[in-house]
Order: structure tokens, then sequence, then C-alpha cells
């Protein structure tokens, strides 16, 4: 674990404690104990790089967890997943932080009420897009996986309308445009126009951008997913 992610190497900030600190457990402190800890033990309030990515591992370790089986099959997914915004060298470090998540027991309501406490609503909710996005990756979701998604947006107090739109970014239901700008079929071109640059500009990258270069990338799938909804509906409307 000496070599885990250049992501700590940066500092770590709230998740060092509090009971995600918990979770990381041995695994994290082997690594710190060879390392210097004025740079680990630091007070830090605002959000790092690496406070959101040991967010995002522990939440995706609970989502998996949720169905009482761990497939292969999820964890190649969530590695390439990770190797896309991350590169094979840190997503192969991230994996292995997983495994050895995954064996911990996650107090989901206080890993969630952590992140809420010291987290700001566009990385919360660019923290749940990718969670999603992993989740849904291979096209199945377990009835268990999907309360479990659902109770942690809930407790992240990602609006119903946001985690809505965020599903339908990756299953296109027939009104999937609609649900992702968070309106219906019944609202004006107009209304819809509005919403869409409110969307846009609630989502844009540049929100996460403090989080690093790889984090606001991710942001930016996001992002095209909302013009791509706005696009499915100029098309179908006959907006020019």
């Amino acid at each position: 674990m000496k070599k885990i992610s250049k992501w700590i190497g940066a500092g770590l900030g709230w998740t060092l404690g509090g009971p995600i600190g918990a979770i990381l457990g041995f695994a994290f402190g082997s690594y710190v104990d060879n390392s210097d800890p004025d740079t680990y033990y630091r007070k830090e309030t605002k959000t790092t790089t690496g406070d959101f990515v040991v967010s995002l591992l522990v939440l995706i370790a609970a989502v998996m967890k949720a169905d009482q089986r761990i497939m292969k099959s999820e964890l190649d997914y969530v590695k390439n997943h990770l190797t896309r915004y991350f590169g094979a060298e840190e997503a192969a470090n991230q994996i292995l932080m997983l495994r050895d998540i995954i064996k911990q027991d996650i107090p989901v309501r206080d890993v969630t009420r952590q992140i809420h406490s010291k987290m700001d609503y566009p990385s919360r909710l660019q923290l749940m897009h990718l969670i999603y996005g992993i989740a849904l990756a291979d096209g199945t979701i377990s009835e268990s996986e999907t309360i479990q998604l659902e109770q942690i947006g809930a407790d992240l107090e990602i609006s119903q309308a946001d985690l809505n739109s965020l599903k339908n970014m990756f299953v296109k239901t027939t009104d999937w445009a609609y649900n992702v700008l968070e309106v219906s079929p019944s609202n004006t071109t107009e209304e819809i126009k509005t919403k869409y640059r409110q969307m846009a500009l609630k989502n844009h990258p540049d929100k996460v951008a403090y989080l690093g270069e790889e984090v606001r990338k991710q942001a930016e799938s996001k992002f095209v997913k909302i013009q791509e909804a706005w696009d499915a509906i100029k098309k179908e409307r006959n907006i020019n």
C-alpha cells in the first residue's frame, strides 16, 4: 500500500476522520504510517480530490455489497470506469483500496452524513452521477442496489428531480430527454429552454474544477448528457 495513489500523496482532508476514516482501516493506515503524518492528518474543511475519490470508493462499495455478492464483472466495470478518468495506474490503485473497503462493515447512513456535512451540493451531485454510472454500467441493477442508491441520494439530500435526471442519463426511457432536463412533454418550448439553461449552469464542470482536472473531466460527461437531451427535444419539436 506504499504507492496507493497520487491523490493521497497530495493529501486528504476530512475523510481521515469520522466513519470514512474508520472504514479505511489498516489498508490506509499502513500507508500513512510510512509517510509524513503532518501531511495526512492535517485538519481540512475544504474537500480535496482525495476526499472526493475516497467518498466515491466507499459509496461504490456500499452499493456493490447491497445484494450480498460481489461479482468480478462488477469490479471490472468499476475499474474500466475509473481508468477512463484517472488512467490505468491510478485505477489499479483505487481498485486495491476498493477491495479493502468492501471487506469492512460500512455504516452507510453515517458515511453519507459525513459527506453531506463536508461536501457542497455540486460535488455531491457529481458523486451521485458517478455512482449511478458505475451501478448501471452493465445494464442491470438489482432491487437491493436500487434501494441503496435511492437511500444514498436521499441521505446526501440530492433532490428527487436531480436523482431522476441522473438516472435518465444512463437509462433512456421514452421521455428520457425531458426527464434529464427535469421537465415534461407538456412544458412549453420556452419553459424547456429556460430549464435547459438552468441545468447547464447547475451542472457546469467548473463547479467541481477545484477537485482537480480528473473530476472536472468526469463532470463534462454529465454536461454533455444535458446537451444531448436538449438536442433531442429540439429535433423532436423542430426547434432551430
